[in-house]
């Protein structure tokens, strides 16, 4: 099981999405169209073979969060400023996403 983050901000000036995960004392900061791109919906990722639908490239670089919400205790909903909004992240899948771009940069 995943523990969520102790803190999530939106840096809407920086188009960045800031968690802190305190079980391993680190801080990651997703860049909004990287995590756009990695929307777990079944209009952005097919559902039986997990290959990306959604182009990363067709995503505007402007990108920002529309609204921000928690799910129960175990996902966050994002509704964004191109208007797609049914991508529940949950903090597993939040955690895999800030792992990559950590081993990324």
């Amino acid at each position: 099981m995943t523990l969520p983050p102790s803190d999530i901000k939106a840096r809407q000036s920086e188009f960045l999405l800031e968690l802190v995960w305190d079980d391993q004392a680190w801080t990651s900061r997703l860049p909004y169209k990287k995590l756009r791109a990695e929307c777990p919906c079944a209009g952005c990722k097919d559902e039986w073979t997990g290959a990306r639908i959604l182009d990363p490239e067709s995503i505007d670089p402007k990108i920002a969060i529309a609204e921000m919400d928690l799910v129960g205790s175990y996902a966050l909903k994002i509704a964004w400023t191109d208007g797609h909004s049914s991508g529940l992240f949950t903090w597993e899948n939040l955690r895999k996403i800030c792992e990559s771009a950590r081993s990324e940069s």
